[in-house]
This record gives structure tokens, sequence and C-alpha cells, in this order.
């Protein structure tokens, strides 16, 4: 039975689409700019947001050939930073997280939790468990929706990987939580929808693994973890966390 319990969070907790090549995305983000002097076309923004962030993480590794992830990490903030200072204006920093949220907002189609994810996480904590995260995401974005989701308070400790430089499965990122929290690496599990940087990234830190593929999971081999879910299944992942079986 694990004693320690470290999430992923989008794809395995929580569901969520976005989409950022809507035109009218870009339109209303110009719009949000030139209310601050900051005057961009539509399609001149998307072009620059697109440079700078290729520019934030140029060199970087590349998870997947068809991924836009790359490690080690950026923060998200300073490209929405770079797109007022390019215009001559020096945003506060109130500005430039309202601009990035403001992005977030209008590229999200939905963002909700698996079915059964609260009831899940609150079993886990009324057992005793310690319960982190650990997410490839941006603080400006995901605390906010964690929050909104009303999730946060079952963590022990939240680690995202733009606070920390360096992101999933970079063995540093893992690490980090690891020494951080003193966890004892034999009776903590890693749970997540992605087998490279959920399950192999993990099984180099010398965590146990449980794999569940999601909607959201990237297109590739069932994973050799410790535990394999063919789909979102937050009984069994409770089952399976708890050592028996959940009526």
């Amino acid at each position: 039975m694990y004693e320690i319990c470290i999430f992923d969070l989008y794809g395995t907790l929580v569901d969520i689409h976005t989409d950022q090549e809507k035109p009218e995305l870009w339109e209303k983000l110009a719009m949000f700019y030139g209310y601050y002097q900051a005057k961009w076309k539509p399609e001149e923004l998307r072009a620059a947001y697109e440079r700078l962030t290729c520019s934030m993480t140029s060199g970087a590794k590349r998870l997947r050939s068809d991924s836009h992830e790359a490690f080690p990490e950026i923060q998200i903030e300073e490209v929405f930073r770079a797109m007022f200072t390019e215009k001559g204006i020096e945003p506060e920093q109130f500005l430039v997280t309202h601009a990035a949220q403001f992005f977030r907002a209008l590229s999200t189609d939905y963002i909700r939790l698996y079915e059964g994810t609260e009831e899940m996480l609150r079993r886990l904590k009324e057992a005793g468990k310690k319960v982190y995260l650990l997410s490839n995401a941006q603080r400006v974005f995901t605390w906010y929706e964690m929050n909104a989701l009303g999730i946060t308070p079952y963590f022990d400790g939240i680690f995202i990987s733009s606070d920390q430089g360096c992101k999933k499965p970079d063995i540093a990122f893992y690490r980090k939580l690891i020494d951080t929290y003193q966890i004892p690496v034999e009776r903590a599990v890693m749970i997540g929808n992605d087998g490279i940087c959920d399950i192999q990234g993990a099984k180099k830190a010398g965590l146990s693994t449980l794999y569940v593929h999601s909607n959201i999971s990237p297109k590739e081999e069932m994973p050799a973890a410790d535990h394999v879910l063919q789909h979102m299944d937050m009984k069994k992942i409770t089952e399976i966390l708890l050592g028996g079986r959940i009526q």
C-alpha cells in the first residue's frame, strides 16, 4: 500500500481543452493590448507570441517530434510582458498577469474535474495519505484554475514546472519534490496520463507508477507502469491507491 501519492494534473485529475488557433482569440487579445497603447494587429500579435515563445525555449530538448512542450521550462508571463515592451510599454506585474489569464480564458473551451476526482482525493486524505502535485504547467494559469475547481486544499505540496525552471520527465523536477518533502520513494507512487513525462520520468526517480489513459493522453504505446488503466476510472484509481476494493 502506498503512503504517498504524487499526481499529474491535466489529463489525470482535470479534463481541459484549449484552442489557440481561434482567430477571435487573437482579435480580442489584440484589443486588450490596445487598451494599454500596445497596438498590435491580431495576426502580428500571434506571430509575436509564437516567435517569443520559441525564442525563450531555443535549444531546449523536445519531448516528442509532434510536441510543443520543451524543457527546461519558461515562465509564460515573460512572453506577455515582452509583447508590451516591444510596443514601448513597460507594464506593471498585475497587467502582465491579467494579459496572460485573459489569453488563457479565451483559449479554454472547457475545464472540469474528471468524474470522481474530488471524492478520490478526499478518501486519500481521510486515509492519512500524503498527496502532492507535480505538474508541467504555468502557475499564472494553473494555481487559479485549481482554486476555481476547489482541489487546492487536498494537496500537501504543489510543484508547478514554471516555478522550478524544469519539467517532467527531467529527473531534476522529481528530485526537487522528493528532496523538499523528504519523500521515501519506496513508499510513493506517481499517477499520470503521459507515458514519457509521468511514467518514464517517475521510474528514473525510483517511484512506483500508475498510468491512466485519458482522453487527452499523448498518442503512444501503453507504458510499462506498475499499474495500467486503459481508460479513466477514478474508482479503480482509488482502489489501487488505498490497497483494497472500494464499495
